[in-house]
């Protein structure tokens, strides 16, 4: 299927700038916001149009979730919803209502969906502390559709996960291949909406953290005291 052209002035800024990404840039190249001005001559706010795209499933990063990238450098990394096609495209509100946040974060435990910490926590090695804001997360469906969903999640875990597809169907397809024994204890966390890790996992889950070489001396440690 032979695609618009992005120089078509009929379309709007959004879908053009899709279109020369994909034609022109193609996906994981870089491109600069020079590049879209001088594209997009006399377009007001051409590079925040292509921040929309995000919107819908496109991932381009910046220096904030590609340290390899400049300050004025963006990275074209994947193409989501072909925002040109009829019917396709139609923005989402990009206001999030203060009736909907409350409703997020009561939904979501007032706590961060992706790496559990909650609102005034200290991140652990820093002096930091965790703010709740809601994102925008593409979730893609047991039936293979995509749906943009909104889900609670701090302020670091919001810049890493820019870009990311959840995938329910494949919690689904897990979950049916479960033992009976294995399906009432995931059931048992979902309903408490929480996990409690037992001493030995915790363990585990600091070992991981360690480097190699710290590693290397908690298994000669253990290995001795067999």
């Amino acid at each position: 299927m032979t695609l618009p052209s992005y120089e078509d002035t009929k379309l709007g800024t959004m879908k053009r700038a899709a279109l020369w990404l994909v034609t022109e840039v193609g996906e994981g190249n870089i491109f600069t916001k020079e590049a879209v001005k001088a594209v997009f001559p006399g377009v007001s706010q051409a590079d925040r149009r292509v921040r929309d795209l995000r919107d819908h499933g496109w991932q381009i990063d910046t220096n904030r979730e590609d340290a390899s990238l400049g300050q004025h450098e963006q990275r074209f990394v994947r193409q989501g919803e072909p925002v040109w096609e009829p019917g396709k495209g139609t923005r989402p509100s990009a206001t999030i209502t203060q009736t909907q946040r409350r409703d997020v974060l009561a939904k979501d435990g007032h706590f961060c969906r992706s790496c559990g910490i909650a609102p005034g926590e200290i991140y652990a090695g820093t002096y930091e502390s965790a703010q709740l804001d809601i994102a925008r997360r593409v979730v893609r469906q047991p039936d293979g559709s995509e749906a943009v969903e909104l889900v609670a999640e701090c302020n670091r875990c919001r810049v890493g996960g820019r870009g990311l597809t959840a995938d329910a169907g494949k919690v689904l397809a897990g979950a049916e291949g479960l033992s009976g024994m294995e399906r009432r204890m995931l059931t048992d966390w979902i309903d408490a909406d929480k996990r409690e890790f037992s001493r030995v996992e915790l363990i585990w889950a600091d070992y991981r953290t360690l480097p190699e070489e710290s590693r290397a001396r908690i298994r000669q440690a253990l290995s001795s005291g067999d």
